[in-house]
């Protein structure tokens, strides 16, 4: 077993390839918070940062950027699957990279079968995924499980999550980390929207990596240290952020619409 310093780093790597192991990849990137179903803005948002739309259908950057998606991806809005096919076309011919949010492992676990409350937006994710034929459940099923609960980009010097990370989980894998980096940091108690009381893990976060993450809808992106929530709420009506690394330049798109009622503050 090999044990890599970088940056106060430290990550245990064998003769497998961790599936959030892209120290490899430098950028330069455009880290894409909480899309949850909201194709024109996130369409708008990537021609806005010159993305083509190629022949194939597919985005591409024309100077080599790729965009990374903070999960999330379905739930809420209004075109669900074409987000899904957008981002896991961008994926599969190395275009994009994307970790798992909550609502993106809710869908997973219903298209393998597994009982779940259909509720929190799901509902209409669930009517536009019901009518595709059993290979293209499968295509997505396939897609969605392939992503990692995290991505550590640049030699250690980026970390992609959808709701956070501590410091001493970057590296490690398991329900703990599983867990934290797709709800973040919580007390085991529930809202009165069934939701999971949050902590802010920001405060506390003192690692040399740069974090960005999605899950807790701010009306701008967030900075905390170094720390930034790129979640701006597209589908309450406000906006699709992205964070363009390494220039740390804020760029978004307004909402076409509310697709969402608000339930609580961010």
């Amino acid at each position: 077993m090999e044990i890599i310093q970088k940056t106060d780093l430290l990550i245990q790597t064998g003769t497998d390839v961790r599936p959030w192991d892209r120290r490899s990849e430098h950028g330069p990137f455009d880290i894409i918070g909480d899309v949850h179903g909201c194709c024109y803005e996130l369409e708008k948002l990537l021609k806005n940062m010159g993305y083509l739309r190629c022949e194939d259908g597919i985005f591409r950057h024309p100077k080599g950027r790729k965009a990374v998606f903070c999960g999330d991806l379905v739930d809420r809005g209004s075109r669900n699957v074409d987000v899904l096919r957008i981002v896991s076309d961008m994926v599969r011919t190395d275009g994009a990279l994307a970790v798992i949010g909550n609502h993106d492992d809710k869908l997973l676990r219903f298209l393998k079968g597994n009982p779940i409350q259909v509720a929190h937006g799901l509902e209409g994710t669930y009517g536009e995924i019901k009518v595709l034929t059993q290979e293209e459940k499968q295509l997505l099923r396939d897609f969605l499980d392939s992503l990692p609960d995290y991505l550590v980009l640049d030699e250690g010097k980026l970390v992609v999550v959808h709701a956070g990370i501590r410091e001493d989980l970057i590296g490690t894998e398991g329900k703990e980390t599983r867990r934290f980096c797709m709800h973040g940091e919580t007390n085991g108690e529930y809202d009165d929207f069934d939701h999971p009381v949050r902590l802010d893990w920001t405060s506390h976060y003192t690692g040399n990596a740069t974090v960005v993450y999605g899950h807790c809808p701010w009306m701008r992106m967030r900075v905390v240290g170094n720390t930034y929530g790129v979640d701006t709420g597209v589908v309450f009506g406000n906006r699709l952020t992205a964070l363009r690394y390494p220039e740390m330049r804020e760029v978004s798109t307004k909402a076409k619409k509310p697709y969402y009622k608000v339930r609580r503050n961010g």
